[in-house]
């Protein structure tokens, strides 16, 4: 298939630019409708909702809320009065506003403070949040604070408010995409290659997330699955292309010609990037054990936009490698390719040397990267789940500044008031009710609204002296619920936002080992498969609980205990929303699956040809550690940007995820797990013969062609697999300078099309050498030996063995 959308890059460019147009404009003709609903079945507060809805069906539109403070006097007095209820029958007035409640009728008096210095006026709009119009709700923001003046402060809070505090929609993924761009032409060194992986994002979350928004009418997706769909489809998106293009660039800078090196790439990375794509998609599916409609429409946005990311990187990437030919490699590599010939295919340079300290170093490299992590999941022992809400906002908002005049007028705990509901009650025993609640601790304030006729609900609304995030509150609804309700006999239940979200939570916590064990299973058993080992996907396993722990003790010390929040711009602390450890692990599961992948598989074929632990840890981690650290490097870029989104939850998953990578691939994946596979030793590849026998055959890498008989070849053997003799056929000759002098101690690599090392030895005394190769067919001869220049060339080997000599030069090559 590589071979064909390389061919046929034409035709795959049209299709794809047609998809992406033809969904867009599908989606802005269809619109959106997201659906934020959080409720529950089974649980309490669901019960009260339920009742509540049927009850009072009209109260569909979303209410917000203007509030007015005054510095001296009353909000009573003249003066106040002359510029603010001006200002709220102007706002009665506009289109779209259905209702103005105002605290200077006799019904709202209660809407004023004890102290006379705070009063609100409640607006409901004829429509929700969602679909109330932009320019409306500004002209709402702006009638109102045009009234204050000096002494009289005036702010505005509720969902329609906060929609137009939000960035313009794609300011994160336009900084995002702009960071990883300035790491990836650090990485590449030419433009092109730069702008490969880019696009390759691009069109795998605009497909995503406008197929996304056709999705959204057909079930329910809530609004911030498409934040988190962009989120993670811009980081694999990304990541993908990185990996293949980086393979596809080395093939060319090794010789192959570029529709040769881009088939190989897709058949060798590709894979791995098939494989690693279904483990991100089959971690997201894990929220379904969960059993939430809610994080339904997450699956079905992230995993769609991970898919077509995948279709994009396999399909797209290829046409368009076709369309840049050798443009892929910067001037600069261009010119030293013409001029020297292919490079050697030793790893070198820092990643080199640091998996040689590594390997040297192992018990004290693994002390200190578990002793780093363990401090960074100190803070996840105090880790409290629930719901952030308009007092989490930044101070400067207008939405924040509402939430806290609300608060020190009518108490804190008036921003989340509870409702108990109750359906055919007695009226005495609803006033008994009430008397009972009152003269609960925690309870501020207890109303019993009028009911409507025929309905047959009873509704108390409780204040709680607390908010509606403190443990206070939560200790309040358990209170009522198990004490003070069954007291009055008849079957009231406790709903309202806080006590949705309270539920919301303890149902989170209580699924959440089951959600863990499922995707720990599922990891373990692909692994498994994959790699022949038992030790392997235990390791992995291990390692993702590590990552998992250190990143949510980031996670909870900056949005729950509040360190750096504020100073980044992220709003007052507090708990960690319910369902974000559940979008979280699945995300952080399969970003680890990903990098344990092309990790462990390059560290498998490496152990596969030699059966030297030791080399295949060392060799993996040398030739994979630099392109994760890049492709890490650029998801922390793009997940820290959606600080930016102006979504706490968005910010939250942002920051946690981005941690998670920078510990994934920094200290995990290059320190931790290459220094545990170092002390393992032989014992990281055991697998009982049994078991090796029933497991299905997984192939993350293409299988090299089957070795033909051997060839028996007498002479001179060292290094590496000396004396074997196996393989379809052999090379061999002398190492020697210019002069004629041999070259003892030569390092020879013979490495096959696809990249991988088939055999490799040292030179003896006398320069002479054998590599053995599976089959006869086309090769590459690399060969280094101290202060000579590296010295490869693509060689032909047929039936009989191949007498090939090597002549080195200190200044270059020369044959």
């Amino acid at each position: 298939m590589a071979r064909w959308c390389y061919r046929h890059r034409l035709v795959v460019l049209v299709l794809w630019v047609g998809a992406l147009f033809g969904l867009g404009a599908a989606g802005s003709s269809a619109g959106t409708n997201y659906s934020n609903s959080f409720s529950l079945p089974d649980t309490d507060s669901t019960h009260a909702y339920d009742l509540m809805v049927a009850a009072f069906p009209e109260s569909s539109g979303d209410t917000d809320t203007v509030v007015w403070r005054v510095s001296e006097g009353s909000v009573r007095d003249t003066a106040v009065r002359e510029r603010i209820e001006p200002a709220l029958k102007e706002i009665a007035g506009m289109k779209g506003v259905g209702d103005v409640a105002s605290p200077y009728v006799p019904a709202g008096a209660t809407q004023i403070s004890k102290d006379g210095r705070i009063a609100y006026a409640q607006v409901t709009f004829a429509e929700q949040a969602n679909g109330v119009p932009k320019k409306l709700v500004e002209d709402v923001v702006d009638t109102a604070q045009d009234a204050g003046r000096a002494g009289l402060q005036v702010e505005l809070g509720g969902q329609a408010i906060a929609r137009i505090q939000e960035p313009p929609t794609g300011t994160a993924e336009l900084v995002g995409i702009a960071a990883a761009a300035v790491v990836l032409f650090l990485a590449f060194g030419s433009f092109f290659a730069m702008v490969l992986p880019l696009v390759i994002a691009i069109f795998g979350v605009g497909t995503g997330m406008l197929s996304t928004m056709l999705l959204s009418h057909a079930t329910d997706v809530p609004e911030v699955a498409p934040l988190l769909g962009s989120l993670i489809g811009l980081g694999v998106g990304i990541d993908y292309a990185l990996f293949i293009v980086t393979r596809h660039r080395k093939g060319i800078l090794r010789g192959m010609a570029p529709e040769d090196s881009a088939v190989t790439a897709l058949n060798t990375s590709g894979r791995a990037v098939l494989f690693a794509g279904g483990t991100v998609c089959i971690a997201l599916a894990g929220m379904l054990v969960m059993n939430m409609r809610f994080l339904d429409g997450v699956v079905i946005a992230t995993s769609l936009t991970v898919v077509l990311s995948v279709l994009a990187a396999i399909t797209l990437l290829p046409a368009l490698l076709g369309v840049l030919g050798m443009r892929v490699l910067s001037r600069r590599q261009r010119r030293r390719l013409a001029a020297n010939g292919p490079e050697s295919v030793e790893p070198g340079g820092a990643a080199a040397r640091w998996s040689v300290t590594v390997q040297k170093r192992p018990k004290s490299i693994a002390l200190v990267a578990l002793v780093v992590m363990a401090a960074l999941a100190i803070p996840v022992l105090s880790l409290r789940l629930g719901a952030t809400d308009q007092g989490n906002h930044r101070k400067d908002t207008t939405t924040r500044q509402a939430y806290d005049l609300l608060a020190e007028g009518f108490g804190p705990g008036f921003n989340g008031p509870l409702q108990l509901v109750a359906k055919d009650a007695e009226p005495a025993a609803v006033q008994s009710l009430v008397g009972k609640v009152r003269a609960t601790d925690g309870v501020a304030q207890v109303v019993a609204l009028p009911s409507r006729p025929g309905s047959g609900v009873t509704v108390i609304q409780v204040v709680p002296t607390t908010s509606p995030q403190s443990e206070q509150t939560d200790r309040l609804i358990d209170t009522l619920r198990e004490e003070v309700i069954p007291q009055s006999g008849e079957e009231v239940h406790v709903g309202g936002v806080t006590a949705i979200f309270k539920d919301f939570a303890a149902v989170t916590g209580d699924r959440l080992p089951y959600f863990v064990g499922t995707i720990i299973a599922l990891g373990f058993l692909l692994l498994l498969i994959a790699f022949r080992s038992l030790v392997v996907p235990l390791t992995a396993a291990l390692m993702n609980l590590i990552a998992a722990a250190a990143s949510f003790g980031v996670l909870v010390a900056i949005f729950q205990w509040g360190w750096g929040a504020e100073a980044l711009g992220l709003g007052k602390e507090g708990p960690i929303t319910a369902f974000l450890p559940v979008i979280m692990l699945s995300l952080l599961f399969g970003l680890s699956m990903d990098y344990q992948v092309f990790l462990v598989s390059r560290m498998h074929e490496e152990w596969v040809h030699t059966k030297d632990n030791a080399r295949a840890v060392r060799v993996g981690l040398a030739e994979t550690s630099r392109v994760i650290n890049c492709a890490a490097l650029i998801m922390i870029c793009v997940f820290s940007a959606f600080v930016l989104s102006g979504d706490m939850e968005g910010a939250m998953a942002g920051i946690g995820l981005a941690a998670a990578v920078a510990l994934d691939a920094f200290i995990l994946r290059t320190a931790l797990v290459p220094a545990a596979m170092h002390l393992l030793g032989k014992s990281n590849w055991w697998l009982p013969a049994g078991l090796e026998k029933r497991l299905p055959h997984l192939a993350v890498e293409p299988r090299e062609d089957a070795p033909e008989p051997a060839l028996s070849v007498p002479g001179p053997r060292s290094g590496p697999g000396a004396g074997s003799g196996a393989g379809g056929s052999v090379v061999h000759g002398f190492v020697r300078t210019e002069s004629g002098e041999p070259v003892g101690e030569a390092i020879l690599t013979l490495v096959s099309p696809g990249g991988s090392q088939v055999d490799r030895v040292e030179s003896l005394a006398d320069g002479s050498y054998i590599l053995s190769a599976p089959a006869g067919g086309a090769y590459m001869l690399a060969v280094t030996a101290g202060v000579h220049e590296p010295w490869v060339r693509h060689i032909m080997i047929g039936g009989d063995p191949l007498v090939h000599d090597v002549v080195l030069s200190d200044l270059g090559v020369s044959r």
